[in-house]
């Protein structure tokens, strides 16, 4: 079995590809982009390299660090097989939406995992009550390349203002973030990921904190920009001294592959992470429960043949 190549990207990909192993015979080697350290998505791209090398003889997979927009672009481009995305910027990138410069066309959706929660978050003491409030504010954010980064833009978009209008914007890891907030050098952390965040327990542990709701007008003028944007609540109890529901912006963090990609990999690699799914959940809790009728969920990214041969059995 081959991993076939998009034409565009057939240099990277052989030089990815099939590589010598012991005794010279073939390995395939699956490139798969998965997130920072310190997030979900780096230990969840650990468990599904287990479960591929442990189920799939011959296959070997490179865990590669990334983000959501990037990996995108490496998927496209043939620099990874496989990667962690969120659903709102992989349909920006099929469309050729900003920040992509044109339409990734080599980009297939393979499975959908769990939602993810766009968080907003300010110390309990702030007068900072809604995004309205942001303007002149010092704002801690992702490095671009960063679903959260590209949805704070928006969300800033959505409320008449840029990064330009706020006094300071920090563009740095959860862990810069965090003690930024517990120094008093920002005013506001935002950040996509799960629920409860480590990033935001961290900071919960030093400061009281509060979770900056988005309202319904908000949500209704971020759909403008990315129809993707869905009403998700962080339940009340989340997190310390959280008495309520906290509404906010959801989207849906699945995997993707180059289209190209051979459907039969495709299909053995999601029949193993479907049969292992339990040890997916332990690393992140919004797992517990999936079932294959939820992971081939439509999001607006076409699925992958293999993908769509393994939900239709």
């Amino acid at each position: 079995m081959k991993i076939s190549v998009h034409r565009k990207t057939i240099g990277v990909a052989l030089t990815a590809g099939l590589v010598l192993a012991a005794g010279g015979a073939a390995a395939e080697q699956l490139r798969l982009m998965t997130g920072p350290q310190g997030g979900s998505w780096y230990p969840l791209g650990g468990a599904i390299q287990n479960i591929v090398e442990s189920n799939m003889a011959g296959t070997e997979v490179q865990v590669l660090p990334g983000a959501g927009i990037a990996n995108v672009k490496a998927v496209q481009l043939g620099r990874a097989h496989m990667g962690f995305a969120n659903s709102v910027s992989t349909v920006d990138g099929i469309k050729g939406n900003p920040p992509f410069d044109a339409p990734q066309d080599n980009v297939c959706n393979v499975a959908t995992l769990y939602p993810q929660y766009f968080q907003v978050v300010t110390l309990a003491d702030s007068a900072l009550k809604s995004p309205a409030d942001f303007r002149g504010k010092a704002a801690a954010v992702q490095p671009k390349g960063n679903t959260g980064e590209a949805i704070t833009a928006h969300l800033l978009q959505a409320y008449g203002m840029g990064y330009k209008d706020l006094s300071r914007v920090n563009h740095g890891s959860y862990t810069d973030s965090v003690a930024l907030m517990k120094d008093g050098n920002a005013e506001i952390f935002t950040l996509g990921t799960t629920v409860p965040a480590g990033a935001i327990m961290d900071l919960a542990s030093a400061r009281d904190i509060k979770i900056v709701p988005i309202d319904d007008d908000g949500l209704a003028r971020m759909q403008e920009l990315n129809p993707g944007y869905k009403r998700i609540h962080i339940k009340a109890g989340s997190y310390p001294k959280q008495e309520a529901d906290v509404p906010t912006i959801g989207y849906a963090t699945h995997i993707i592959a180059q289209c190209s990609l051979d459907a039969d990999l495709v299909f053995n690699v999601l029949k193993n992470i479907n049969a292992n799914v339990e040890d997916l959940a332990a690393i992140a809790r919004a797992m517990k429960g999936i079932t294959p009728e939820m992971m081939g969920a439509d999001i607006g990214v076409p699925l992958h043949a293999g993908a769509e041969r393994f939900f239709k059995q």
